[in-house]
């Protein structure tokens, strides 16, 4: 199946989870999964993982001290989840506003066809976790691909991305070139 036609914008990456709560009921997982397709984000990469405790907090770094911060912590490695790298022109706001806020309470009242809105179950079991930033999403993406090569990616994978040279390969979940 082709990727939706893409425009001559460079195609911007994003990291996005799917945290243990959404992995652990397949209809959720799927249902967030659809719903990255259906929005014609380009799936660059995808892995199921586990985080253990150390890993979680290093990723987490930046709440440290907070109050949610060890709630946080031991919920990200209490299962497994999905790691996807998405591209899209507009990867980073377009995917945060799929996701809605993470104030679950706030999602189900404002945006209820968000995903936190729909599946949300806490604020910190909220389905879903985003980068904030291009800055970030760089970072993060550095954090869980450790392999992946963000510059070599956009000189040989995304040119022929954007042209629409693609089809989705449904066992790996993942769009190839």
């Amino acid at each position: 199946m082709a990727a939706a036609g893409r425009c001559g914008r460079p195609l911007q990456l994003t990291l996005a989870l799917l945290k243990p709560d959404a992995v652990a009921h397949p209809l959720v997982l799927e249902a967030v999964h659809e719903t990255i397709l259906s929005n014609r984000f380009l799936i660059v990469r995808a892995k199921k993982l586990r985080c253990g405790r150390e890993e979680s907090r290093r990723f987490y770094r930046e709440h440290a001290g907070r109050f949610f911060y060890q709630r946080l912590v031991e919920f990200m490695a209490s299962g497994p989840m999905w790691a996807y790298i998405l591209a899209h022109e507009n990867a980073v706001p377009l995917w945060r506003s799929l996701m809605g806020p993470t104030k679950v309470f706030r999602a189900r009242n404002s945006v209820p066809d968000s995903i936190r809105g729909a599946y949300g179950l806490t604020d910190t079991r909220n389905t879903t976790h985003g980068s904030d930033s291009p800055a970030s999403a760089s970072r993060e993406i550095a954090f869980f691909f450790p392999e992946f090569d963000e510059q070599l990616w956009y000189q040989k994978e995304e040119p022929r991305l954007r042209q629409g040279q693609v089809y989705y390969n449904a066992e790996e979940r993942v769009h190839c070139v």
